[in-house]
């Protein structure tokens, strides 16, 4: 634009000074006049095109500046996202602010078993799994008696989520291995769902059914039994309110008695404690195992108007077991457990907590039991373990009389296979005996061969 207005002024100029220098024009003076007139006009377009040049220069160096400017401020910030919505998880499935999920397996079970004091009647416990003081003794030797069931069978659900900055969790695990056993064998093998383990846990709490913090199921040997090394094992679940932090446990726990009457006879369970049962343990981890202390104090009580007997007296327990890996895969299990008054927490009760005496005072029982069991890897999904259980009561004969318990003892040898993944097929070869005070004894052989699949 501004290079058009220059040309035109110019070619104005050349013009003028053509008309000037042509013939028969208006005389000099008049020429003269008309010709500083128009020079006069020249230099008010000249002066007029020097102005917008100047302007247009200035508006050029403005738009360099802002491109300048848009080129080097920092970049706008990314608009601000919500939120995005808790990943999916890797198994289970949620439920508002919970994970949920579910799991258990299906066992199948056979026994060939001899009892050398004769037979456990049908639906007896005994025909399932090992109970160490329901050995018989004193009665006949039979046959071999074979038994099949899939009671061990069992689920389980649980929760966990975060709710109001809390981690919250739950956890319900039922089977059918109720006892007594729940029915017999003549048409459809019924048997009852029973609860295992139902707890809430919220941060560092749990609350509800657990195993108690006396056990340590870590170091459990790996049998085709339901427990095992059942003499010498640490075992009860039971409704408790228990603080963790970091390796260190404490509980109050359900409280039970159990006692022998003066001069022997049927088992009493007393419900009468007004303390519950107090329990402490430290677990630690380390890179050649696992090793756990655990304590255990308790009121022992019963009351019997009938007989005038109101008795209180104190327990305790002190457990240590340990898990020691030797080698790439294989590893050594032990636990030993001892105390006074902790009958029922050994042994499935081989023992009872205490025994009254001739004035009718409890008087706490003595128990020292324990397990080792060695497991080997052979190959890729086959192992075995080699299990040793036993169990030694120190009965007052003066007041528990000779039919009592006096010790029991069980050896174990397994085969497993895992042909895949959960799913584990196996045999094992058990040899059990029960002694009572007066020297008699009974004794159980039994093979398992069982089918287990987990989900």
């Amino acid at each position: 634009m501004i290079k058009t207005r220059l040309s035109a002024g110019l070619f104005s100029s050349a013009a003028a000074i053509a008309l000037l220098s042509a013939p028969g024009l208006a005389s000099a003076q008049t020429s003269q006049a008309a010709l500083e007139a128009r020079i006069a006009q020249l230099e008010s377009e000249l002066n007029a095109l020097k102005t917008e040049v100047v302007a247009a220069r200035t508006q050029q160096a403005a738009q360099q500046q802002d491109i300048i400017r848009l080129e080097t401020r920092p970049a706008a910030p990314a608009p601000v996202q919500q939120a995005a919505a808790p990943a999916a998880p890797s198994d289970g499935f949620r439920i508002g602010d919970h994970t949920v999920k579910f799991g258990g397996f299906v066992k199948v079970d056979a026994y060939a078993s001899r009892y050398s004091g004769g037979d456990p009647v049908n639906g007896d416990a005994l025909r399932e799994f090992h109970i160490p003081g329901s050995i018989p003794i004193g009665g006949t030797d039979e046959d071999t008696a074979t038994d099949f069931n899939a009671r061990q069978t069992r689920f389980w659900l649980t929760t966990d989520g975060m709710v109001g900055g809390h981690k919250i969790g739950t956890r319900m695990e039922m089977d059918f291995q109720t006892l007594p056993g729940a029915g017999d064998q003549r048409t459809t093998s019924p048997a009852n769902p029973a609860l295992r383990r139902a707890f809430i846990t919220i941060d560092n709490w749990l609350i509800g059914q657990e195993w108690t913090n006396f056990q340590n199921t870590a170091v459990l040997p790996e049998s085709a039994d339901f427990i095992g090394a059942a003499e010498g094992t640490v075992f009860a679940r039971q409704v408790q309110v228990r603080y963790t932090r970091g390796p260190f446990s404490v509980s109050v726990e359900n409280p039970e008695t159990t006692v022998t009457p003066f001069g022997g006879g049927a088992r009493i369970v007393a419900d009468d404690s007004t303390l519950p049962d107090f329990t402490a343990r430290y677990a630690v981890s380390k890179p050649w195992g696992d090793v756990q202390i655990a304590g255990l104090l308790r009121q022992l009580k019963y009351q019997s108007p009938a007989s005038n007997i109101d008795s209180t007296a104190t327990g305790w327990g002190l457990s240590a077991s340990t898990k020691i890996k030797v080698g790439a895969k294989d590893d050594l299990r032990l636990m030993v457990t001892g105390g006074e008054g902790i009958g029922r927490y050994v042994g499935l009760n081989f023992s009872n907590d205490a025994v009254l005496n001739g004035a009718g005072d409890l008087d706490a029982i003595g128990v020292v039991a324990g397990f080792a069991a060695y497991r080997h890897v052979w190959a890729p999904g086959w192992r075995s373990s080699l299990i040793w259980s036993a169990q030694k009561v120190d009965n007052d004969l003066a007041f528990t009389g000779l039919t009592a318990n006096r010790s029991a003892q069980s050896l174990h040898a397994n085969l497993i296979w895992s042909p895949v993944t959960a799913f584990d097929v196996g045999a094992e070869l058990m040899f059990a005996d029960r002694e009572i005070e007066t020297g008699a004894s009974g004794d159980m052989t039994r093979l398992i061969l069982f089918a287990k699949y987990g989900f």
